[in-house]
Parts: C-alpha cells; structure tokens; sequence
C-alpha cells in the first residue's frame, strides 16, 4: 500500500511543475485522494462487498469532485490533475502511466447489464480537460485524446483524436510508436503539434491525395483517347463539370462499341 503511495507521489512530482513537495502532493492533490479512496472500494467490490464499496466511493465524490465507479479498474501510476467533474464508469479500464484531467468522462452508451459499457484506455493514454469517452471499446498505447473530443470508436496506439465526433489523425511516423513516449501536458507535444494542427495537417494531406487522384483520372482518359485540352481552366485548374461529361460520354460510347461488337 505504501510502495504505490509513494508511487503515486513521484508520479503526480514528475508530470506536475506546481509540485513543490511530497506532503504538498499527499494533503493537496485530490486526484491522489479518489484513487487512494477507489482502491479500498474496488478491493470491497471484488470481495462482493458492493454496499461498502458504493458507500466509500460517494465519500470521495464528496470530498474530490471525481466519481470512480467501485467496479472501474485503475492502473498504476495514474495521475487525475485537478480532477473537478471527471466521471468513470463501472467497466471502465485504465491503464498504467494513463493521464486525465478534469472534466473527462469514460461512459457507456449500453444499458445491458454486465457487458463491456465503458472504454479501456491502454498504457500511456493523455485525456484532455473535458473529453468524453463512450463506449466499450479500446483507447491504444499512447494514444491522446484532445480537451473536449467526444470519442465514440476506438483509437489505434500512438494517435490523436480531436473534435465531436472525433476525428482520429496518425502521427507522420504512425509504424512507430515509442515505448516510453515524452509527457505531453493536455496531450499537447513540446514541438507544437497539437491536435488541432494535427487536424489541419490532416485535412491538408487528404486534399494533396485528391489532387493527385483527379491527375490520375485525367491520365487514364487522355490514354483512352478522350479530348481534355476544354476541361483545364485557368492557372492549370479542372473544370469538374467538363470532366463529369466527358466521362459519361466516353462511358456511353464505350457500351455502344461493345454493343456493336456484341451483335455485329
């Protein structure tokens, strides 16, 4: 019990600038206090002791703004900063070195009773100030989830899930995950690549590769034999109306050649 205590205040010192010491962690970090309080509960709720554990776990409600569910399962070194209005539910897992922040929520969207409702956030996981996380599916290693996402499917390991509904966006080196990722305070890496840059670093990437595919369709006409020198507009633009044509003409004279074949 000491061991992970003692853990626990290491934990909250290294990601924590605004902690000056050990006893200023153990008398002023709620975060620490509700997972303390959990433990004690979820050891009763093992133990089929489901009225103590539901009792002590409206205690620390109480007493620290965050409700953790008794049947929830709480990794080690897991660190609630600030932790006003966090909410996790009964079947929800969290992982080790797992970071959240205040206002988050792990929820269900299943009402069948003892099924998977809540999520399960692997190793590493940073959830910013506000996000909301529903369903019985998996949050992978290292992934972060940015402040207010509202996360409805799952989150392959080393990603960035940003927005409502959330958009989940790859890392440019996404075949490679480090063991031991660097903190990211709200999930908001030194280099300044946030989730929002990263969303519009996504939106910019998928734009490049439709650009490429409409060159790709163009080519495969102009080898077709079709006349494309009316489609291109100014500064090297396509019309898409031109081009829509041109492929339902191509397309209708190519049924009647077969035609013709078929029947000549």
């Amino acid at each position: 019990m000491f061991k992970r205590l003692r853990e626990d205040i290491a934990t909250i010192r290294q990601r924590d600038p605004a902690a000056r010491s050990a006893w200023e962690v153990l008398t002023c970090y709620p975060g620490l206090h509700a997972l303390v309080l959990h433990r004690f509960a979820h050891a009763c709720w093992r133990v089929r002791r489901r009225s103590l554990a539901r009792y002590v776990s409206q205690i620390a409600r109480f007493l620290t703004g965050i409700e953790i569910h008794p049947g929830a399962t709480i990794g080690r070194r897991v660190f609630i900063d600030h932790g006003m209005g966090v909410v996790i539910g009964e079947t929800a897992e969290v992982g080790d070195d797992c970071t959240i922040y205040q206002g988050v929520t792990l929820g269900g969207t299943s009402l069948t009773r003892g099924a998977k409702r809540h999520p399960t956030l692997e190793r590493g996981v940073i959830v910013g100030a506000g996000a909301k996380v529903l369903g019985g599916f998996t949050v992978g290693a290292d992934a972060k989830i940015g402040s207010n996402a509202v996360v409805v499917k799952p989150v392959p390991p080393g990603a960035t899930a940003v927005g409502n509904p959330a958009r989940v966006i790859m890392p440019a080196d996404s075949k490679r995950v480090s063991a031991h990722a660097a903190f990211c305070a709200y999930g908001i890496s030194p280099n300044a690549e946030d989730p929002v840059s990263l969303a519009l670093h996504g939106l910019i990437d998928h734009a490049a590769k439709e650009t490429q595919r409409v060159d790709e369709v163009v080519a495969a006409l102009e080898r077709l034999g079709a006349r494309l020198e009316a489609l291109h507009g100014g500064e090297g633009s396509v019309d898409l109306r031109r081009l829509s044509a041109v492929i339902e003409g191509t397309a209708t004279h190519a049924d009647d050649r077969l035609y013709q074949h078929q029947t000549g």
